[in-house]
């Protein structure tokens, strides 16, 4: 069956891509910045590392786990009032960025965490013998030893992020993902889910490429 496009705006279309990106762009840069503090405190707090306390990495651990297991759209619905006093408004593009946080940061801290887990332990107690401050050896140890970890790390964080930026077009969150939901399903219009879905997988494909050359180029330094 041929497909006409005839229910495609290209000014509505072109809105929508903006809006993604937009919410995929800010809320991108709010989780890096609050999952990787989350991942090195994990890290740090971690039994045998460097500020090594149980307890209080028992109960952060135990936050992250519960904010990770909760289904995106269940927690983008009952952090509204949250979203709505940070915000002003808990619908739009702007509504959809705390949630987008709240949901990825916890999913970047564990990444944060893996990849500094696997940086050489004998690096580690190296610039510990050298008089190193913890944050000392965070900054020039652990982050420049993990950088490929983390820049991957990065690019699996930013592809979750587009499929959640769709999903908060269930709340009116705007977007491909909320047009996708008014026109191409609540209306029929395949022909704009068709282009929505197109738009989103090469998005995705384009954040994967760019990473992975990312990831290719450090591995060469």
């Amino acid at each position: 069956m041929s497909m006409s496009f005839e229910n495609v705006r290209p000014d509505e279309i072109r809105e929508a891509a903006i809006d993604t990106l937009t919410m995929l762009g800010l809320s991108l840069l709010f989780t890096i910045a609050l999952g990787l503090l989350l991942g090195i405190i994990l890290f740090l707090t971690s039994r045998g590392q460097l500020l090594s306390q149980p307890i209080a990495y028992g109960v952060l651990s135990f936050i992250v786990n519960v904010l990770r297991s909760v289904p995106f759209v269940i927690l983008m619905i009952s952090i509204m009032p949250f979203t709505k006093w940070l915000t002003g408004t808990s619908i739009g593009v702007e509504g959809s960025i705390p949630p987008l946080v709240v949901a990825a940061a916890p999913f970047f801290a564990r990444l944060v965490e893996t990849s500094l887990r696997e940086v050489d332990r004998g690096v580690i107690e190296a610039a510990q013998a050298m008089g190193a401050s913890s944050w000392t050896i965070v900054r020039r140890v652990l982050l420049r030893e993990s950088r490929m970890g983390l820049t991957a790390g990065i690019t699996i964080t930013a592809v979750t992020l587009v499929s959640y930026t769709a999903m908060s077009g269930v709340i009116g969150g705007g977007g491909l993902g909320d047009l996708a939901l008014r026109y191409g399903y609540q209306r029929f219009q395949t022909d704009v889910m068709f282009v929505t879905v197109v738009l989103l997988v090469i998005l995705v494909q384009l954040l994967q490429s760019i990473g992975d050359l990312v990831v290719r180029r450090m591995s060469r330094k």
